[in-house]
Order: C-alpha cells, then sequence, then structure tokens
C-alpha cells in the first residue's frame, strides 16, 4: 500500500504558543487544518478513491519569515531525517503536492523551489506567474470586476480606498482605479497605511495619520479595503487612536465593501476597540458551500482523544480559556476544562462552525489531488512511482490539468486553461454584535461566466447595513443625481463624478436620472415642460369641428345659397330689361363660378388627403380664371356695344355671343394649361410639416412646386389687372345699365383682396395659413358678388319701376 503525502502551507499554525497576536491567528486559522483533515478522511475512507492507496499530510509553518518559507520548502524534497535536497538515500518522502499558501507572497516562495522539481502546487490564494500552480480560486481580475460592478448596483459612485502602502497594496489601487473610472466610478480617496507597523508606534506620525483618515471618511460612506490581514490590523488601530481621540463610532462606521482576504479574525482588531464598527460589511468571498458531514466533524472533536492532531490541545485551553490539566492552572486560566465545551459557543472572530471559503479551498484542493491521482492510476498511464519526478510531472501536465468531478457538496470542481478553479465569488454581509459573535450571511453571488454588467446578483433584501442608515440604502455621491429633464455639467477642477445640474434645452430631454447629455425627440415628438418625457405631436389642420373651421364652412354655405338665390332672382328676370342688357349667359355663367368659387373653400377645411390636395389649389385657379374672364368678356362686351353704336362702325360684327365666349375660353385655357403642367411635373401632395411649430404637426397640402403655384396665382392676378383696366376705362361709357363702373369696384375689391393675401400667406403658419387662403376666396368672392349684383337685384327687388322700357329710352336720351 502506498502511502503519498500532500503539504499543506499556512499562514500561521499552531504548533506553539505565541504571542496574543499571534495566538488569534491561530485560533482562526485552525478550522484550515481541520478542513484539510476532514478531505484526507473522506477519501481515505471512500474505497471508490484510491483504493489501497492512503493519502497523508504535513503542515508547515512559516512564522511570517520568507527564510522559514524557503527552509521548509527545500524540507519536501529531503528525506526524513536528512535535509538534504536531491538525496535520494534513506527513506523517501512521497511527495505528490503541496497545498498553500495563504497569501501569493507565500505561495510565490514555496514555487521558486519545488517548481525546480515539476512538483505540482494547488494554491488557495492569486498565484504568481509559475506553471506548476493550480490556482483554487478564480483569477484575480475577476474579483476587481465584482467590486466594480457591485458598487454600480447599488449606484455607489463616490468610494474611497485603502490600501496598504507595499506592493500589494500599490498594485491594488494601480488595478482597481481604472476599472473603477472605466465604470464611472471616482474615488473621494485613497489612502496607504504605512506598511510597516512600527510606523504606527510613532505617535506624532500616528496621530497626524489618524486625522488624515478621519478628515478622508466625512467624504464618503462606501470605503473599499484591500483586506490583507495586516492591513485590517493596521486599520484598526488606527481607528482604536481615533476612539481615544473622542471621534465618534458613527464617524469610523462606513460601508465596508471587502476583497476576499477578509475574513473578520479577532486578531485584526485592536482589544479596546468595538468590532460593531464593520457591522454591515460588504466583502467578496471565494465560494464555497455548507458541509453538514464537516460540522458533525468539528462536533465529534474530543481534546483528551486528539487522534494525532497535535494542536487541539492548545487551540481548546486558549479557546476556552481552561486547562486540561488540574496542573497547569495558572492566574489567565482558573478552571479545568471538562471536554464537553461547545464549540459553537466560541465567537466567530476566533472560531467558525461553518466552513469559511478558504477551508472550502483547501477541501476543495484535497479532493483534486485525490482525483488526479486516481485518474492517473486507473487510466493505467502510471502503474508505478518509482521514478518520482517522473510521476510528478504527469500528474501536473496530464492529469491536473483536465480533471473534473463533483465534490460532497454537489459542486463540480474543474480548472480552465490557465490552472485556475472555474468558480465565482459569494458577497457576504457580516453582522457583529455587542459580544463579539458574528454572522456570516450569503446575500449574493459573483459569476465571472455571467453576461457583461450582469456578473453580480444580490438579494439586497436581506442586507443589514451599518445602524446610522436605518436600513436605508447608503448613499455614496458627490452630489446629489440630477434629475430627469436635467443633465450634467462638469464643475471645473473636480473629478467627473462632481458635477452640476442644467435643465434640458427647449427642445431636448433626459428621462434617467443622472444622464450626461440630452438628447433630441424623435421628429414626430416634442419635449415636454418638464424636459423628462418626449409626447406626440399635435395635428394641426383646420378641422370642421373647432370654431374657426366651424365659421368658415358657415360662411362658404351662406354665400353658396347667397349666390343660388341671386342666380334664382336673374332666372326668374330673365326678360326683364336690365337682365338682357347685361347678356344673360355671361351673367348665368359668373354666378354659377362664383357659387363654385363659394364651395371651394371646402375642399380646404379637414385632415388632407391625396384628392382635395389635388383639387384645391387646381380647382380654385381655374375656377377663379373662368369668374374673372367672365368679368372681362362681360366688360368688353359693354365697350364692343358702344363702339358698334357709332355709325359706320365695323364692331358689329363683333356683337354677340361670340367674342365673350372667345375670351372666357382664351383666358382660361391658359390657366388650364398653367394647371396641367403643374400637375405632370410636381403635382401636390398630403405633407407633414414637424418643424414649424414645437408641439405641433402642421398637416397640409405641399405644392409640389413653389414656382408653378406662384405662376397660377401670378396669372390669375394678371388676369385681374387687365380687367380692373378695362373696366376702369369703360366706367363712364354712355350705356343703358353699364355696369364697368361696378366691375371696376369689384375688381379694386379683389385684387386689395388678393394683394393682401400674400404677405399674409407667408406671414403664418399651419391651419391659420389655410385660413387665410379661404378668407381670401370668400372675401373676393363676396366682392364681385355684392359690387356686380347688388345694384341690379336693388333694381330688380326694390325698384322694379326702373327696369322698363320706358327708362331705357329716357336713359339713351339722356345720353
Amino acid at each position: 500500500m502506498y502511502i503519498l503525502y500532500c503539504f499543506l502551507w499556512l499562514y500561521a499554525a499552531p504548533i506553539r504558543q505565541f504571542n496574543s497576536h499571534q495566538l488569534n491567528i491561530v485560533l482562526k486559522n485552525y478550522q484550515h487544518v481541520l478542513s484539510l483533515v476532514f478531505a484526507v478522511k473522506e477519501i481515505n475512507e471512500n474505497t471508490s478513491i484510491l483504493p489501497n492507496i492512503s493519502l497523508g499530510f504535513h503542515i508547515y509553518d512559516n512564522y511570517f519569515e520568507a527564510k522559514m518559507t524557503y527552509q521548509n520548502s527545500l524540507d519536501f524534497v529531503s528525506n526524513w531525517h536528512r535535509f538534504v535536497p536531491n538525496y535520494s538515500c534513506g527513506i523517501q518522502k512521497n511527495l505528490v503536492s503541496v497545498i498553500g499558501g495563504i497569501n501569493s507572497e507565500t505561495i510565490f516562495h514555496i514555487s521558486d523551489i519545488i517548481s525546480l522539481y515539476k512538483v505540482p502546487q494547488v494554491s488557495i490564494d492569486y498565484k504568481s506567474m509559475f506553471p506548476t500552480i493550480y490556482q483554487m480560486v478564480p483569477n484575480e481580475e475577476v474579483q476587481y470586476t465584482g467590486v466594480v460592478q457591485l458598487l454600480l448596483y447599488f449606484e455607489w459612485m463616490w468610494t474611497g480606498i485603502i490600501a496598504m502602502d507595499d506592493d500589494q497594496g500599490i498594485d491594488f489601487i494601480q488595478t482597481l482605479t481604472p476599472k473603477l473610472s472605466h465604470g464611472g466610478i471616482c474615488t473621494a480617496f485613497i489612502e496607504r497605511i504605512p506598511s510597516t507597523l512600527s510606523a504606527l508606534y510613532d505617535l506624532a506620525a500616528l496621530l497626524e495619520h489618524v486625522d488624515i483618515m478621519m478628515s478622508s471618511f466625512k467624504k464618503t460612506n462606501v470605503v473599499i479595503i484591500s483586506a490583507q490581514t495586516h492591513t485590517v490590523f493596521a486599520l484598526s488601530g488606527l481607528m482604536y487612536m481615533a476612539i481615544l481621540m473622542d471621534v465618534t463610532l458613527a464617524t469610523i462606521s462606513k460601508v465596508w465593501v471587502m476583497t476576499a482576504e477578509w475574513s473578520f479574525a479577532s486578531h485584526t482588531f485592536q482589544p479596546g476597540l468595538n468590532t460593531q464598527v464593520f457591522h454591515g460589511a460588504l466583502s467578496f468571498s471565494h465560494h464555497f458551500n455548507e458541509l453538514v458531514e464537516f460540522q458533525n466533524f468539528l462536533q465529534s472533536l474530543n481534546p483528551f482523544y486528539p487522534k494525532g492532531d497535535g494542536f487541539i490541545r492548545v487551540f481548546w485551553e486558549n479557546v476556552f480559556n481552561c486547562s486540561l490539566t488540574g496542573f497547569e492552572l495558572v492566574e489567565e486560566r482558573q478552571k479545568i476544562c471538562s471536554g464537553d465545551e461547545e464549540l459553537t459557543n466560541i465567537p466567530g472572530p476566533y472560531f467558525e462552525m461553518s466552513m469559511t471559503g478558504q477551508s472550502y479551498n483547501i477541501y476543495n484542493a484535497a479532493h483534486t489531488i485525490a482525483h488526479a491521482l486516481q485518474y492517473a492510476f486507473f487510466s493505467h498511464k502510471v502503474t508505478f512511482i518509482h521514478d518520482h519526478n517522473y510521476f510528478c510531472f504527469q500528474l501536473l501536465y496530464s492529469f491536473m490539468k483536465s480533471i473534473s468531478f463533483n465534490n460532497n457538496a454537489g459542486e463540480e470542481v474543474y480548472f480552465n486553461t490557465n490552472g485556475e478553479l472555474v468558480t465565482g465569488f459569494d458577497i457576504i454581509n457580516w453582522l457583529a454584535f455587542p459580544n463579539q459573535s458574528i454572522i456570516r450571511i450569503k446575500v449574493g453571488r459573483m459569476d465571472p461566466i455571467a453576461s457583461p454588467g450582469k456578473e453580480v446578483n444580490i438579494t439586497k433584501e436581506i442586507i443589514t447595513w451599518q445602524g446610522q442608515f436605518n436600513q436605508v440604502l447608503p448613499l455614496a455621491v458627490c452630489n446629489n443625481k440630477c434629475h430627469p429633464g436635467y443633465s450634467r455639467k462638469k464643475k471645473e477642477g473636480q473629478p467627473f463624478c462632481c458635477y452640476d445640474c442644467i435643465k434640458c434645452p427647449t427642445e431636448k430631454i433626459s428621462h434617467e436620472k443622472d444622464s450626461y447629455d440630452c438628447y433630441s425627440c424623435p421628429e414626430d415628438q416634442y419635449a415636454n415642460k418638464g424636459r423628462n418625457l418626449c409626447l406626440p405631436k399635435i395635428p394641426n389642420f383646420l378641422s370642421h369641428h373647432e370654431p374657426l373651421g366651424i365659421i368658415l364652412v358657415s360662411s362658404s354655405l351662406f354665400f353658396s345659397l347667397i349666390t343660388v338665390f341671386v342666380l334664382g332672382i336673374f332666372i326668374k328676370h330673365r326678360n326683364t330689361h336690365i337682365v338682357k342688357a347685361n347678356n344673360r349667359d355671361l351673367t348665368y355663367s359668373l354666378l354659377i363660378c362664383l357659387f363654385l368659387c363659394f364651395l371651394c373653400p371646402l375642399l380646404f377645411i379637414g385632415q388632407p388627403n391625396a384628392v382635395t390636395c389635388y383639387l384645391q389649389q387646381i380647382s380654385f385657379g381655374i375656377i377663379f380664371s373662368m369668374a374673372v374672364s367672365l368679368i372681362l368678356a362681360k366688360t368688353i362686351t359693354v365697350i364692343v356695344a358702344f363702339m358698334a353704336t357709332k355709325p359706320g362702325s365695323r364692331m358689329r360684327k363683333w356683337m354677340g355671343k361670340r367674342l365673350a365666349n372667345s375670351v372666357v375660353l382664351f383666358c382660361s385655357l391658359i390657366q388650364a394649361i398653367i394647371c396641367s403642367v403643374w400637375l405632370y411635373v410636381a403635382p401636390p401632395f398630403p405633407d407633414c410639416d414637424i418643424h414649424s411649430f414645437i408641439e405641433e404637426s402642421v398637416m397640409g397640402c405641399n405644392t409640389g412646386s413653389p414656382v408653378l403655384f406662384y405662376c397660377v396665382l401670378g396669372y390669375l392676378g394678371f388676369l385681374a389687372v387687365i380687367s380692373f383696366l378695362v373696366a376702369f376705362l369703360a366706367r363712364s361709357l354712355p350705356s343703358t345699365f353699364n355696369e364697368a363702373k361696378f366691375i371696376t369696384f369689384s375688381l379694386l375689391v379683389f385684387c386689395t383682396v388678393w394683394i393682401s393675401f400674400v404677405p399674409t400667406y407667408l406671414g403664418t403658419k399651419g391651419k391659420h395659413m389655410v385660413a387665410v387662403e379661404i378668407f381670401s376666396i370668400l372675401a373676393s368672392s363676396a366682392g364681385l358678388l355684392v359690387c356686380i349684383f347688388c345694384p341690379k337685384l336693388y333694381i330688380i327687388i326694390i325698384r322694379p319701376e326702373l327696369n322698363c322700357k320706358k327708362q331705357l329710352i329716357k336713359n339713351r336720351n339722356m345720353s
């Protein structure tokens, strides 16, 4: 039967009593020894793992000295009783692996020696750059990412950093600070505690450092600590001195965010310091799962039956302050140990019944070595181990690299290609009580294989905060966050986390707190008054249901009915002299055109669509051109009639309907051609103007071609001016019922309306622009109707005696 040995390297193992500081380390780290014992016991009792092979172990201590680390490392590769490395005579140690140590510095020193012999080393801390080391914890970068994600989860953007002023502390600061900045987190302060404790024994330097520390503590509620043992010990010394200087507990009580080295050991506290200063702290912990069998194993410990445990008697006497033999009673220990003392009654800073993260790593390390050996032997790749160095080399490069198994807690254990255990970190909430008892509560997990930004998963409802925060989530910001509707403005000379809040511009919003910038709403939306929400723009068009639309529709229908009424009067009195004298057909045609002119505004009212946009301007242009052409034809008819009455005049041949019809067709045809070209080249279409108004989107008809639109208006204006000039010249002709003077006045009104229309139209927007055009249509049409036909209606209806042959002859004689 082979006996193989693995060596556990602890930071300080309980081999003998030291001073009180070192003794406290013994008490806390005793669980690491027991976890190895328990793991080896499980392996040796399990017949399915390494049958006929027993694992043994040796435990070494370096007494805080690198020299002892190197000496013990050389002892690994020596014979049992001779300290001669590489000497192969005598009883050999079947060394297969080394477990340890608890800090990276010790790992580095051990690797200097055993890496030369290709002996696998399983570390329970972050490894140095040695290929012979397998790491039972995740890559250190994972922890830094976890710290950043933890701060972002609680929105702690203004934090302090405390580390020892040594290589490890400086590396911690230099690695973490850029990651914090990249995550948008600022550092309120960075404190480096002197690397040598003796520096703190200088009272003046100590007091100065206390003042600096207390001044820094006032800046933020959250402090990140590189929780190496000596860092926390020095920090507790500074806080104890602060208490002696009458600094309140609330001032030094913060939300401490600790790295995974933190174990809440009693040796890290000054005797007079209240441990509740760390109540509510959050720390990362190497992932662990509870093992019920381990607690049963602890319950079975008996100092009177140590079963080879050379540490239990020293541990028992010191932790329970009693003596196992009556002969060793001293002043400090006035009672005899019964052996029935309960380990569950020991305060947490001295010993914990629940397996800690480091003990869990040691437990997994022992099982990793055992499963690697099992794989080596049962794969028939190794049948003997006489060539010990070759065997270690195979174990290192062939078997441990591909190892994968489920431990007794049901978790899979395996390494990545870099020799690092694929696992994460637990997030622990520490509760400290006045009786020095502590409780660890697992409140979250850091999973390195989760999607970016979601590595940290926390149940914040079960977290207990420091008492001064009254169970309200502590704040850690340089200034209050900007509310939605505001954006950050950097303060000159301050870190980027310190800023002022400025209101977003009129057309921009920010709907989240602490926005770096405001952004514009989509084109079809606008910013509300609070500048924190985009609202859909209200459609802006002249509706039939609003007061202005109702008035215009009513006016359009009213004038249309009036026109129909006038047309009916003229048709009824079609055989009277006044109707005959003014060319009945042209009069009827003009009244029909005016009727259509009054109906045109109905195309402009309501939400535009493709059909109405086509008809609006085209119908307006053609109908009004026909109306003005008819007026021109009536005026020309009057002139021709007067000239034809002169003896020998050649104008007689133009008398009749031919000239009038030609004028109307010719003038209207030109406008029709312009409109046809407009429809062919760039017809009007429904459009939405989202820029003219902030809160409204103007729905209207785009003219398509502004040039052709103004050509239509221009031709209409040109026709009206020509008609006005002709009527003005014919206003005083001595003809019975001469209407040229009325036409002149009506066209003066017509031209005045449309001359006023152009600047008014261009100066308005939205539905008011449409209203201006409708008003111009109605006003100009009403001007023609009233000025031309009201005098005739007056004679027909009120003074019918004037509408007779006698009156006609009288007027001619007067001429």
